[in-house]
């Protein structure tokens, strides 16, 4: 129906400037009037080949054109659907975007609150490093102490047999001694 109805608006398209280049030409002469024979003629073989035009490819030429028409048709909601997801994925971005904001601050928060932890594990770490630390120096100053005290007592004991043997050779006598050495044996016999 639709290309019947475009058929006869092209057709009545093309009669009227026809019917004005008719109208229009001519060599000045005179005109005894229009040659409608030959006008008629002219528009019985337009509207012949129009015809044969619709008869044999006015199918294809609709079909072109009706499936023009449904491409179109199909690429517009094609396009829709796209403008829908892209809208869609717009909005998932833009939350995304307002998220990261609000993950931002929870993964500082998060480090700072780890950073804080990892502070107080090696300053607690380092307390008892050096509270170790100080026994160990305590105790090591103390065996230290001991060890130079012992060798001390050791010289001084050591002094004080040289200076006893000195002083008992001197005033040991012979007989003193003979006298000593039969006590020391009297009692290493009778125990």
């Amino acid at each position: 129906m639709k290309v019947a109805r475009h058929t006869v608006l092209s057709l009545i398209g093309v009669l009227a400037f026809a019917a004005v280049a008719y109208a229009s030409g001519g060599e000045g002469g005179e005109h005894e009037g229009l040659p409608w024979a030959n006008f008629g003629f002219r528009i019985v073989n337009f509207v012949i080949f129009i015809f044969l035009i619709y008869k044999f490819g006015g199918a294809k030429i609709a079909a072109f054109f009706g499936g023009r028409r449904s491409q179109i048709k199909k690429d517009l909601e094609d396009l829709e659907v796209r403008k829908t997801e892209a809208e869609k994925k717009l909005k998932d971005v833009e939350a995304g975007i307002r998220n990261l904001e609000q993950e931002k601050a929870a993964i500082l928060a998060e480090a700072k609150t780890q950073g804080e932890a990892i502070k107080t594990a090696i300053i607690e770490k380092a307390q008892k490093d050096a509270a170790q630390m100080q026994i160990q120096a305590k105790t090591s100053a103390e065996n230290e102490a001991r060890a130079a005290f012992d060798r001390v007592r050791a010289e001084v004991a050591d002094q004080v047999i040289e200076q006893a043997t000195k002083i008992v050779r001197e005033k040991l006598t012979d007989k003193d001694h003979e006298r000593l050495v039969d006590e020391y044996l009297t009692k290493v016999v009778l125990n």
